[in-house]
């Protein structure tokens, strides 16, 4: 080959290959480039029959390039909230073993939520999530406590998240792992505060005596409560409450945020948190809501007990006897409904403790101090609210507000409807009753109702350090006369002292 082949071969492999580096006008790849990418991949990969899925390789390698400067999917976002609660949630629909499978023909520990939402959906109240998730939580709440008896409480509207709420039974001997649980003496820490602090004065003041809170199984914490933020989240139970607790809830109003540990800001100020706070609203809206058919309960006859002596507050059973009374009857008067739980009193408790007698047996068990001689103060009057099984005729008017609203779900169909009460006084509290069967369902704010708009209390006047005299009062200081004067008066009352004594002793010497 002459030197001008070989010139021209060049100068055409050169045209060649400017050819293949030319871009395109739509992307910006070469043919170059292209066949290179597939060469490799074919040498990586070395499928069988590479020529028969070459078109198909060089599909992949183009797609490979683009999809992501081409593509108008977006990304895949981070899992959604209600993606996250359906994943919680679908251990609710898991059936158990069918070893564990046992079916007892004795009365179920849990109500049938569904049928107690078809009812309450008669009443034009919602409870606003699927029952039966919140019927399956309930089970499962059962079943992981071993609840002798459970139902559906309520659910309580928060500003952030809401409660749906819980009530269960105590179990036997439960009560006393409470109570031990709940005392908390001073015990050693508090001794060694008070050896600490001998050497300083005494404290003179005395705080009124703490109203104790109820036992466990009793009076406010005769149940206790599992609240929960959804269906399937977990179950979480309230502590007990205390009088102060409910005696300060009276005297402020505040909205739920849905997290139990949320302080509560408010004056006069709230001895706990949010948890404390919806314990004592829950308690109070329960005895002043919490009402049955008259007739489906009865007190209990103690043994040992005389027709004449006083029934126990909470002395009352279920009446075997109760056929029911029909849904007309309960619309056309009050006095066919009772209450059935026990009203709290003004100290916070539903019975009512003598705060006198145990500061005086306070002050008696005071050993080694010394105590100025008092007055043994009055006998406080003993404070007695409305029996159980009141009707609710007896209830009075707040704000110019009757308490309750009597009506029936249909007046069209009077046979298959059922009678209901409304309270005025806690709107969203609700129950009906149809056939032998009632239940109490409350649906709100877990706030009362109050004709004024509220105004916190005025805080009380400043104590008085001390009490004015002339012990304490200041004096202006002498002038240097009547120092002089003062020394003067001392002097001669010294003199007047020694003379009597020399007097004194010549007497006895003669």
């Amino acid at each position: 080959m002459s030197a001008e082949d070989t010139a021209q071969s060049r100068a055409s492999a050169a045209a060649l290959k400017a050819f293949l580096l030319k871009s395109s006008s739509k992307t910006s790849g070469n043919v170059y480039d292209h066949l290179t990418q597939v060469l490799v991949k074919i040498m990586e990969e070395r499928p069988a029959d590479a020529v028969d899925v070459i078109e198909d390789i060089s599909r992949d390698v183009k797609r490979a390039l683009y999809v992501d400067s081409q593509s108008t999917l977006r990304d895949l976002s981070e899992e959604t909230p209600v993606e996250t609660m359906a994943q919680q949630q679908q251990d609710l629909f898991k059936p158990p073993p069918e070893g564990d499978q046992e079916y007892e023909l004795a009365e179920p520990a849990l109500p049938n939520l569904p049928e107690v939402g078809f009812y309450l959906a008669q009443l034009g109240v919602s409870v606003g999530e699927d029952l039966q998730r919140l019927f399956l939580s309930l089970k499962q709440l059962v079943d992981s406590h071993a609840l002798h008896r459970c139902r559906f409480w309520g659910k309580i509207i928060g500003t952030e998240r809401n409660y749906f709420i819980a009530e269960a039974e105590y179990r036997e001997g439960e009560e006393e792992e409470e109570e031990q649980n709940a005392e908390e003496a001073p015990g050693e820490e508090q001794e060694k505060q008070d050896t600490e602090i001998d050497f300083l004065p005494k404290w003179t003041y005395k705080p009124p005596p703490v109203v104790p809170t109820e036992a466990v199984g009793t009076g406010t914490n005769r149940y206790m409560y599992f609240v929960c933020n959804e269906p399937g989240l977990p179950w979480t139970k309230l502590p007990t409450v205390t009088p102060a607790q409910i005696t300060t809830a009276r005297l402020i109003r505040k909205f739920f945020t849905g997290r139990l540990d949320a302080p509560i800001v408010s004056y006069p100020p709230f001895p706990g948190n949010e948890s404390n706070y919806l314990r004592a609203q829950i308690a109070r809206i329960s005895a002043g809501t919490q009402v049955s058919p008259q007739g489906f309960y009865q007190f209990r006859e103690e043994e040992g007990t005389e027709a004449e002596e006083e029934v126990p507050q909470d002395g009352y059973e279920v009446n075997p006897e109760f056929e029911g009374v029909a849904a007309v009857k309960l619309a056309e008067s009050l006095s066919a409904w009772v209450h059935h739980t026990q009203h709290i009193l003004k100290q916070g408790r539903c019975t009512w403790v003598n705060l006198t007698l145990k500061n005086k047996e306070l002050n008696e068990e005071e050993e080694g101090e010394e105590r100025e001689e008092e007055e043994e103060p009055e006998e406080a009057e003993p404070e007695l609210g409305p029996p159980l099984l009141t009707p609710l005729s007896q209830d009075e008017e707040v704000f110019q507000t009757p308490p309750w609203t009597l009506r029936m779900s249909s007046r069209l169909t009077p046979e298959h409807a059922l009678a209901f009460v409304r309270s005025n006084l806690w709107p969203g509290a609700y129950a009906y009753a149809t056939g032998k069967k009632f239940e109490n369902v409350y649906v709100g704010w877990g706030l009362k109702y109050t004709a004024e708009s509220y105004s916190p209390p005025v805080p009380p006047r400043p104590q008085r350090e001390y009490l004015t005299g002339p012990d304490v009062m200041e004096v202006p200081d002498p002038t240097v006369e009547e120092e002089q004067d003062l020394r003067d008066a001392l002097e001669e009352q010294e003199e007047s002292r020694e003379e009597a004594g020399a007097s004194e002793e010549e007497d006895e010497d003669d």
